[in-house]
């Protein structure tokens, strides 16, 4: 595969297959990070459930810890991508330099604030007597290694902006080997147990670091991160690009929080640990959905990003186009195997009976609305890397607004498990929302980005 795209002249389509294929992999291949640390704690003897359980509600907490790494990578990558666009290395050099600073500080942040927080957090978010020392023991383990695991991922997004996605794939891929590989080391032959599967992730996570730092370093690379160039401007107009991306997954977090919560509580005593096991299991399927499809559309971003910058409309609609093309053909693959072989990935949490024919239900379910939610995915993130915030950020947020309402009302309104159903409520609704706002703005966008540089250009002659 090419290491080197040219975001402005390749042929859009085959462009587009190569910057989302890999990094498709990468993010199916890091959610592995999760899925093998629950597998191979639902299998663990006597334990099994009430532990998987405790680590379910660690999930979205890790979830939102992670979200701040997509705060600084999808919001660095876009306005790299628009500087390289422009021709403008300079700012572009300054957009990296500032990401990588941002991402140094907020890793020490967050460990402090959640180690400190997390014992009533977990309380809080649907751990019981039962699961929370499960959960205690994952989460502070984790917590501890927050600076690789934001490092790994932040970063990751300005190797694949500057055409590096097979990079950006490898990092991904080394970290996910070496949890495969040192889980059951850690958990089954040291007799670690919930630690041993937090410890070997950490690891794994430092190792993706340090490969994507040192990428990030060569001599190769076409911006070379520095340190130097500090500027608040840069650090502010990072944070307003990936407000976007960062909220839907902070969000996502809490709804899934509140999830688990919710299940707990109408579930009642051992019932709500049951249906938090299964919650746990269906998020970890939804994940195998959702994180590659937000690789092929953030991987993506760059291309829409530097032709925006460069003022080239056709590829933008082209590249558009093309993205949403390749969600909906995996999701449509996706929903085949939903319901053929779903059962067979709910076998590798649990051997019980009962829990896996419950789960195999609430995850077809769940998953009803993935392929309108493939339009809601393109387009918030495409909209979000031409800059229009605003528009991305409304259609995020009403997305999220309208799953916590299902999820809180359902089980008040039914039974505890039909807070199932808010999600594939909420992607029908939404996609449908989505998709009229995005056809009415998206020729104001580019109408008012040509106008800006022909502007730039005037005021350029007059020099």
């Amino acid at each position: 595969m090419r290491h080197r795209n040219d975001l402005g002249k390749d042929p859009v389509g085959p462009l587009i297959l190569r910057l989302a294929i890999p990094t498709m992999l990468a993010q199916l291949v890091s959610v592995l990070y999760s899925i093998v640390d629950r597998m191979y704690i639902g299998n663990i003897p006597d334990i099994g459930t009430v532990a998987l359980a405790g680590v379910g509600v660690c999930g979205p907490i890790v979830t939102l810890l992670s979200s701040f790494a997509t705060l600084v990578g999808l919001g660095g990558s876009p306005n790299l991508a628009m500087r390289m666009g422009e021709g403008n290395r300079e700012e572009a050099q300054r957009v990296l330099n500032n990401g990588f600073l941002m991402l140094l500080v907020l890793s020490g942040v967050l460990t402090a604030l959640f180690l400190l927080l997390r014992e009533p957090l977990l309380m809080c978010f649907g751990a019981s007597e039962a699961t929370f020392p499960y959960a205690n023991t994952y989460l502070t383990i984790y917590t501890a290694g927050t600076f690789f695991a934001l490092m790994a991922t932040g970063m990751n997004s300005f190797l694949i902006c500057q055409g590096r996605s097979g990079l950006g794939m490898a990092t991904v891929l080394v970290g996910a080997v070496m949890n495969i590989v040192l889980d059951p080391v850690f958990i089954y032959l040291l007799g670690l147990d919930v630690a041993g599967a937090a410890i070997a992730t950490v690891i794994s996570q430092m190792c993706s670091c340090g490969l994507v730092l040192f990428f990030l370093r060569r001599r190769s690379m076409p911006v070379r991160l520095g340190w130097g160039g500090f500027r608040w401007r840069v650090i502010v107009r990072i944070a307003s690009f990936g407000l976007t991306p960062f909220l839907i997954i902070a969000t996502d977090s809490v709804l899934l929080i509140v999830l688990n919560a919710m299940l707990q509580r109408y579930g009642g005593p051992g019932e709500g640990d049951i249906l938090v096991t299964c919650g746990t299991i269906v998020q970890s399927y939804m994940c195998i959905i959702t994180m590659p499809m937000g690789g092929i559309t953030g991987g993506c971003q760059s291309v829409v990003s530097f032709n925006y910058g460069a003022g080239q409309p056709e590829r933008i609609k082209k590249a558009i186009g093309c993205i949403c093309a390749l969600c909906l053909a995996f999701t449509t693959l996706m929903t085949l195997f939903t319901h053929t072989l779903s059962p067979l990935f709910v076998r590798l949490f649990t051997a019980d009976a009962s829990l896996m024919a419950r789960t195999v239900a609430y995850i077809k379910v769940y998953t009803f609305g993935i392929i309108p939610l493939a339009v809601q995915y393109t387009l918030v993130d495409e909209t979000t890397a031409m800059g229009h915030l605003r528009l991305a950020l409304f259609c995020s947020l009403f997305r999220k607004a309208t799953f916590l309402t299902g999820t809180v009302l359902f089980p008040i309104l039914l039974t505890a498990d039909a807070a199932f159903y808010a999600e594939p409520v909420c992607d029908v609704f939404c996609a449908v929302v989505t998709t009229v706002l995005f056809l009415v703005f998206f020729p104001r966008m580019i109408a008012g980005r040509m106008a800006d540089l022909r502007q730039m250009e005037g005021k350029t002659a007059k020099s």
